[in-house]
């Protein structure tokens, strides 16, 4: 359905998928082209910033998704998806006060190894399962009560 679909202009590739998945790892993928590309071109870093800016917004997006009430993804899924957003926000803001494309590495690097991530197929449902009992974190101890640490392998 898509193969034969006219491209939007500024873009090399589209996803020919149209799973979620698919389109992300795509979107992050298009995100770090446009991250390299822009890096290389001598405009004063105009292109850079549109480029982080870009990828500023995927992420956002990326943030907002996982802190959906409705969200369907298990809760460590969504905490590590939210530590790289905070670090994909600290790297981009320090390469928009400064615009210096050679130090793009660790916002590449993250985009691809989560695009891959998206890229491959689950081992199992991704869905979120409800906590089972023997998942459940052991009790806090009240205040100045003693916490007692069995190691039940041996």
């Amino acid at each position: 359905m898509y193969q034969n679909a006219k491209k939007a202009p500024g873009y090399v590739s589209q996803p020919a998928a149209t799973d979620p998945r698919s389109t992300e790892s795509w979107a992050l993928s298009e995100a770090s082209r446009r991250l390299v590309v822009a890096a290389k071109n001598d405009d004063g870093g105009k292109s850079l910033r549109e480029a982080l800016v870009l990828n500023q917004r995927l992420w956002t997006i990326f943030q907002t998704a996982i802190t959906e009430p409705d969200c369907p993804l298990p809760v460590e899924i969504r905490s590590n998806v939210l530590a790289l957003s905070v670090m994909m926000d600290r790297q981009i803001l320090q390469r928009l006060g400064d615009l210096d494309g050679s130090k793009l590495q660790p916002i590449l690097d993250i985009n691809r190894c989560v695009a891959e991530g998206l890229a491959s197929k689950p081992q199992g449902p991704v869905l979120a399962q409800p906590m089972q009992e023997a998942d459940a974190p052991p009790p806090v101890p009240a205040p100045g009560q003693a916490r007692v640490a069995l190691n039940v392998s041996a």
